[in-house]
Order: structure tokens, then sequence, then C-alpha cells
């Protein structure tokens, strides 16, 4: 009995919850009209409802209503619903008129809207009235333009700027905007970024659906993607369209008796994508530019820290510096810390917590150095000054860290110390070296000649330590030699990086993890590429790869193999990519890398 009451008592929970989380409101285009001036007044759900009630509107005209729009749609594999009741209005004489509720019944409870307050004063102007005339309702007018869907949906992208300094963060958000209803939705091309160093917002699993309006006309609105953007040069940077392809639904007038009982409905597909957004890039400021200033663009804080003040020579000590604040923190370098001569530094380990949402990225990179103190006595590490440029300002500024110093005290009288070892260290012991013991048994003894010493191989193996000294030291010159070109160096070493990324890819595909597969594979090509063909991580972009492989006489069909692999990649970020499987990616990008580096 107590499992029953516990089971039902879970149930209604749950139904409060989803109850407590639908929404049904009431929103009008306009609350101050004039006598004879259409406006929208929209009833929505954000979720399935029945015995949808409407309310009086005995003080205003209906002209057109209740034209019912259903957006269910999928996108991303993200579900989502909403059901909208619209009418346009005109009111008939001045005064403050009420739009009384609306009334729609979700899972047994009935919700209701809030009433709408209409202030009518004046007359409407000649032309909105004839517009009002005009839109009276007529049964042999469709309710949506099949031919003319671009006004019911499309996509638009929106950005918080449209000027802005090199490295400063730009948020773009793409929109659906739509009147009728959407069953489903695939990305077609993600939009290209380049001159951008860019960061989507992972979605949180739902989108959510809401009334605005827009050039006058009231949609129903969701946002399908948002990404983090910042200029990595001057000048005027386009972010291209993001292209979507729905399968909508849409209300026809009625051909008979049915369609009147059930409605005339008809799907079909249509392909819209967001216009180009023009970005002015500015570039940082010259005048008062510090030397030390390393490219940081944003609001940022330091702090720093040391795990000792005191320690014996020859122990570790490590000391961070933490980065924290808004802005292009994963373009942040460390900062460059100075110490005595006889400490040793290592390079610093880095830890980030940075955090990619609606509001921009934001968090903090750490910079952990190892220094091991060799001697002993006090000394000083002294404040690290990082600058960044702070777009609000539009100023640069420098922010020190505090100084810190350190006693060491005498520690192992070791001359040669293993760095990360010291806490293993021992003292040699040598034994047994003041007094031998008798020997017992009879010596080796040999005649001259007979044993190795003035052998004919006692003196080839005197003659081949200097021989192989010579050779060491041509050796080493000529690896001096061989190694001093660094570009050379990275475009030797670009396949076998190349090779460690598709190792892990091929991990990752083993396990089932297409997201790290097919990002695992991006970064072995962006990578071999970066280092084959000597491009700064800031140009590396497909035109600048595909202009210089066609400088170094690559075939046409290899580049066209190598940027169909690189799009298939980009594509998977947005949606799962059909026609191909992974393992013909994987083997794709293989062979790509394998024909480059047998042509060039």
């Amino acid at each position: 009995m107590k499992k029953r009451i516990g089971l039902i008592i879970g149930l209604l929970f749950c139904t409060s919850l989803l109850f407590a989380q639908s929404k049904f409101v009431a929103t009008a285009s306009k609350t101050n009209v004039g006598v004879g001036e259409q406006f929208e007044v929209d009833f929505t759900i954000n979720a399935g409802g029945t015995h949808y009630t409407q309310p009086d509107f005995h003080d205003f005209q209906v002209l057109s209503g209740p034209n019912i729009s259903s957006s269910f749609a999928s996108i991303n594999g993200v579900s989502t619903m909403s059901i909208s009741y619209g009418y346009i209005l005109s009111a008939a004489k001045e005064g403050t008129f009420t739009i009384d509720e609306a009334a729609i019944v979700l899972n047994g409870h009935t919700l209701t809207t809030t009433p709408i307050k209409i202030k009518v004063k004046g007359q409407a102007p000649p032309q909105q009235a004839q517009q009002a005339q005009a839109a009276a309702p007529d049964d042999n007018n469709p309710k949506v333009d099949t031919k003319d869907l671009s006004k019911q949906i499309f996509v638009r992208a929106v950005t918080d700027k449209t000027r802005a300094y090199v490295g400063e963060q730009i948020k773009v958000y793409y929109k659906i905007y739509t009147r009728v209803g959407i069953l489903g939705g695939q990305p077609d091309k993600a939009p290209d970024l380049n001159g951008f160093w860019n960061q989507d917002v992972q979605s949180n699993g739902q989108n959510s659906w809401k009334s605005e309006v827009y050039k006058g006309v009231r949609y129903n609105v969701t946002t399908v993607k948002q990404s983090m953007l910042f200029p990595q040069h001057a000048g005027d940077l386009q972010i291209d369209p993001l292209a979507i392809t729905f399968m909508v639904e849409l209300r026809l007038p009625s051909r008979n008796v049915l369609d009147d009982m059930y409605g005339n409905i008809k799907q079909m597909k249509y392909s819209a994508k967001s216009q180009p957004i023009t970005i002015h890039a500015m570039a940082l400021p010259t005048a008062g530019k510090p030397a030390d200033f390393t490219g940081a663009v944003g609001n940022y804080t330091v702090y720093s820290d040391v795990d000792k003040k005191e320690l014996k020579a020859n122990e570790t000590l490590n000391y961070t510096v933490d980065i924290s604040g808004t802005g292009n923190l994963n373009l942040i370098n460390s900062p460059k810390i100075i110490t005595p001569v006889d400490v040793e530094k290592y390079d610093p380990k880095t830890n980030d917590h940075i955090v990619v949402d609606s509001n921009g990225v934001s968090g903090s990179r750490q910079f952990s150095y190892l220094l091991i103190p060799r001697h002993q006595g006090n000394f000083t590490l002294n404040p690290v000054e990082f600058t960044f440029f702070n777009p609000s300002t539009q100023k640069y500024v420098t922010v020190p860290t505090k100084p810190f110093t350190i006693k060491v005290d005498k520690g192992d009288a070791q001359a040669n110390v293993p760095a990360f070892n010291s806490s293993d260290q021992q003292d040699i012991k040598l034994l047994g070296s003041d007094i031998r013991y008798i020997k017992t048994t009879s010596a080796d003894v040999f005649k001259d000649g007979e044993g190795f010493y003035d052998s004919a191989l006692y003196y080839i193996l005197l003659l081949l330590g200097p021989v192989l000294f010579i050779g060491a030291l041509f050796y080493r010159r000529w690896m001096t030699e061989y190694n001093s070109d660094i570009v050379r160096v990275r475009s030797r070493e670009a396949s076998r990086m190349a090779a460690k990324h598709l190792a892990f890819a091929q991990k990752e595909l083993t396990a089932g993890n297409r997201s790290a597969f097919y990002d695992a594979v991006a970064k072995g090509l962006y990578g071999y590429l970066s280092d084959k063909l000597n491009i700064p991580v800031s140009d590396l972009n497909k035109e600048n790869i595909v202009t210089q492989l066609q400088a170094r006489k690559l075939d046409g069909s290899i580049i066209t193999q190598l940027v169909d692999t690189m799009d298939l990649c980009e594509m998977a970020r947005f949606a799962p990519v059909t026609g191909i499987s992974e393992q013909q990616v994987f083997d794709k990008a293989k062979n790509t890398i394998n024909e480059i580096e047998d042509k060039i």
C-alpha cells in the first residue's frame, strides 16, 4: 500500500513539474493604436494542448484568425514544440479596452493567459486603414503563400557588434524565425569563419521557442547555434551564411468538407540561409603599446603564489601565475619570469578552467613553473607583469603580481642532482677500499704477446677511440647544419605528428566516440599542413592551404580530396555525416597525407 501511495505521489509530482514548465502566454504587436489600425495578437504555448478557447473580441473587429502555426522542430538531435494561435484585429472606436484571457487544456490542467489592455486613440493613417480593410477574412485566400516562404520562415544571424578590435570577443547567434510548422531541420553547410578564431557554445540539450516581433511581424523564434568569434587580423571580415534545410508543414485553403473538418495540410522541403555579416576588425592602437604585450584582449586580473617560502637547496618550488577574466583566454601565452642564475626553471604546465556560454568566453588559465634553487641563500621572485588591451576603455593595462622572498637552507652536499628526484637522492657509500682480502688462489700468468696487451686487437681498439671521436665531431657538425633550418625540421616532423593524431583518431573510432574522432582527424590535418607548409596558426585556413599547395604544383585531385576531408570534419561538428563512414573518412585523411608526402 505504501509503495502504491509513493508511486501515485511521484506521478503527481512529475505531472506538476511538467505543467509548471509549460507556458501559455498572450502577446500583442502594439498596445497603443488608432481607430481602424490593424495589429496582431498571438496566444502561444510551448507544448501540446487541447480544447483551445479564444477570448471574446467584442471591442475589436477580427480581420483574420485564428491562424494556427505549429512548430515541431528536431535540429541537431534537439526536439522542440510550439503552437501559436494568431489574430489580426482592428479597433472600431476610441477608448481603453481589454482582451480577455484565452484558455487551453494541457495534461488535464487548464492554462490561461494574462489579459492585455489596448489603448485606442485617434485615427489610423489612411494607408493603414486601407490595409485593415483589405485584411478582412477571405476564405478563397490561402493562409500561407507557398510561393514566398522566405517571409514565413528564414534563418537570421545576429551579432552583438559589427566593429571590433583584433582579438576582441564577438557574439554571434543563428536564429530561426517561423510562422509555419517545422517538422525537422538539417544544417547543410557550416558558416565559413575565415579570419576568425572561434568557439561554439555547447547546447544544453533543448532549444526554447519565444515570440518576437521582427519588422512589424510576429514570429516564433529559437536560437540554434551560438559562437564566440575573435578577429585574427585587421580589415573587413565576413561571417558567411548558415544554411538549413527544413521540412515544413503548410496550412492551405479547404477544398472540400473533409478539409473543413481536418484541415488541408501540405508538407514540403524548404532551404534557407542567413545573410552574410561583415565585421570591421580594427588594428590595436600602437600608441602606448607596451613592449611586453603579447596579444591578450579582454578584461583580466592576475594572481600569483608559491607552495613554500623556505626550502633546502636542490628541493623543488612550485610558482603559479593565474590569469582570470573574460576574453581570448585560449590565446594567452605564458608570462616570462626572471629567476637568479643559480635557480633552475622549467617550462610551465598549463591548466585551463574556461567556460564558453551565452555570456562569452570566461574563466582562468593557470601557469605552474617548477623552480629548483641550487645554492644556499635568499633570493626574490620579482613581480610578473601581465599586459592586456581592454576594448571597453580602449587602453592597454599592465597588472603586476606581488613579489616573493624565498629562503634557501643548506641542502645535501652533492655536486650533481637530477631534476625532479630530490626527495629520492641518497649519499653514495664506498665500502672496503682501505684493506683488501688476501688472495689464496694462483694468479693468471701470461708470456709476452700471449695476452691481450701488446696484441693486434689491443692496437686496433687503441686506434678506434680517436677515430670514433673524430667521426662523432663530423656527425655533430652535420646534425647541427641539418637541424639549423627550422622550416625543414618542421616539414620533416609533420608526418610524424600527423600519425600521432591519426592514431588517437583510430582509438576514438574504435571506442565509438564520433565527435572526438572527427576532432582528432581535423587536428591531424591542420597540424600536418601547418608544419609541412610552414603556415602560422593565425593564418591557417583553407584558402592559404590551397594557395600553398598549388604553388608547390600539387595535383588538383589531391587538393580537392584534402578540402573535401576537411569539410567533412567541420560538418561533423554540427550534424551527423551521411553517405560516408568514419573509417572511410579516416582512410581518406591518411591517404591524402601519404600522397602529399610523396609529391612534396
